[in-house]
C-alpha cells in the first residue's frame, strides 16, 4: 500500500513539473508522469531479487558496486525506452512530445538514477532490519536455551541433596524406631512423586509448591516430633503466584539444618506471603537457639542456588535478602505477581 502510494504522488509530482515548467499540454504531463512511474515502480519491484543478492554481506564490497551499476544502467535505460514507447503511442501530438523528450532526456536520466538508489537504499535497509530482527530472535532462542541448561542444572542440585540428607535419617531411625523410618519412606516416596511430576522448568503455582513444602516438613517432623512446629500465613491471593517449581526447598532445609539440628528447644519455622503492590513477598523464619554454639557449613548450594534460579526465572524483578539475629534467621523472596 505504501509502496504503490509513494508512486502515485511520484506521477503527479512529475506530471505538474511537465505541465507547469515545462508548459506541457495536461494530456502528455499526465501520461508521461502516470505511464513513467508506473513502469518504474514496476521495475523497481522486479530488481527485488538481484538486490537481495548483490546486497548479502559475504559479498565483496567491490562486485556489489560493480553489480549495482550493471543493475541501475539497464534498469534506467529500460525504463527510459518503455516510457518513450508507451507514451508516444497514445499522445496525439508526437512531435512535440519527441522535442520535450530531448530537451528533459538529461534531467529524466539524473532523477531514474535517483530514484534507483533510493529504492535500492530501502531495500538495504529492510534487508538490514530483517536480518538483525532474526539475529534478534535467534539470540533470544539461544539465551532462552542456555537459560533453561542453567535452570536445570541448579535445579538437580537440590534433589539429591535431600534425598541424601533423607537416607542417613532413615538409616539412623531403621535402628532407632522402625516404624518412623517406615512412614518416612512413606512420605518421602509421595515427596519424590511430585519432585519428579515437575521436574521440568515450567512454572508451578505457590499452592502447588507449599503443598510440595508441607511434605517435605512432615517428612523431617517424623524425625524431630515436637521439636518442630509449622506455621503459615499465606493469604489466599498469594497462592495462584508463579514461580519455577522447588524454588523454596533449599529455604526449608537451611532453616532445618541450622535450626532444629543445632538447637536442643523447639524450633519454629514460619512461612508468611503476602502481596504488596505488584510483587509477592514470600518470608521464610526459623528460630535460632541463642547459647548453640555449634556452625554448621554446608557446600553452599542452599541461598546460593535460590538466588540464581530467582535471577534466571524473572531477572531483576525478583530478588532475596537475608537477615540472622540472635534468635531467628529470616530469608524473604519478593517475585513479581503473575497468574499466567
Amino acid at each position: 500500500m505504501i509502496w504503490c502510494l509513494a508512486w502515485v504522488i511520484l506521477a503527479a509530482g512529475q506530471a505538474s513539473v511537465i505541465h507547469f515548467i515545462y508548459g506541457s499540454t495536461m494530456d502528455i504531463a499526465a501520461a508521461d508522469g502516470i505511464i513513467s512511474m508506473l513502469l518504474y515502480g514496476l521495475l523497481g519491484l522486479s530488481i527485488w531479487f538481484p538486490v537481495r543478492y548483490m546486497l548479502r554481506s559475504n559479498n565483496k564490497v567491490s562486485s556489489t558496486i560493480i553489480n549495482v551499476i550493471l543493475t541501475g544502467s539497464v534498469t534506467i535505460v529500460l525504463w527510459l525506452l518503455a516510457t518513450r514507447v508507451l507514451v508516444r503511442a497514445i499522445v496525439p501530438e508526437k512531435e512535440d512530445y519527441d522535442l520535450f523528450w530531448h530537451t528533459v532526456l538529461i534531467v529524466r536520466i539524473a532523477a531514474g538514477v535517483l530514484i534507483f538508489f533510493v529504492v535500492t537504499l530501502i531495500y538495504y535497509l529492510s534487508l538490514s532490519a530483517t536480518q538483525l530482527a532474526e539475529k534478534a530472535s535467534r539470540q533470544a532462542q539461544l539465551e532462552a536455551q542456555v537459560r533453561e541448561g542453567e535452570l536445570k542444572m541448579l535445579r538437580a542440585q537440590i534433589n539429591p541433596h535431600f534425598l541424601f540428607n533423607s537416607l542417613n535419617s532413615m538409616s539412623s531411625l531403621t535402628l532407632t524406631d522402625p516404624m518412623k523410618a517406615r512412614e518416612m519412606i512413606l512420605k518421602l516416596s509421595d515427596f519424590m512423586r511430585y519432585s519428579l511430576s515437575t521436574r521440568t522448568e515450567q512454572p508451578v503455582t505457590l499452592q502447588s509448591e507449599m503443598e510440595s513444602l508441607r511434605l517435605y516438613l512432615e517428612i523431617e517432623k517424623v524425625r524431630f516430633g515436637e521439636r518442630l512446629i509449622i506455621e503459615e500465613e499465606i493469604q489466599p491471593e498469594c497462592l495462584t503466584v508463579l514461580l519455577p517449581g522447588m524454588l523454596l526447598q533449599p529455604l526449608y532445609e537451611n532453616a532445618v539444618k541450622h535450626g532444629v539440628y543445632e538447637s536442643t528447644d523447639t524450633v519454629v519455622i514460619k512461612t508468611t506471603a503476602k502481596k504488596e503492590a505488584e510483587n509477592v513477598v514470600i518470608s521464610v523464619t526459623n528460630t535460632i537457639d541463642p547459647e548453640s554454639v555449634v556452625t554448621r557449613k554446608g557446600a553452599g548450594i542452599g541461598l546460593v542456588n535460590v538466588r540464581s534460579r530467582l535471577e534466571l526465572f524473572f531477572g531483576e524483578k525478583a530478588n532475596l535478602d537475608v537477615n540472622r539475629k540472635d534468635d531467628s534467621f529470616n530469608v524473604v523472596v519478593k517475585i513479581p505477581y503473575k497468574e499466567k
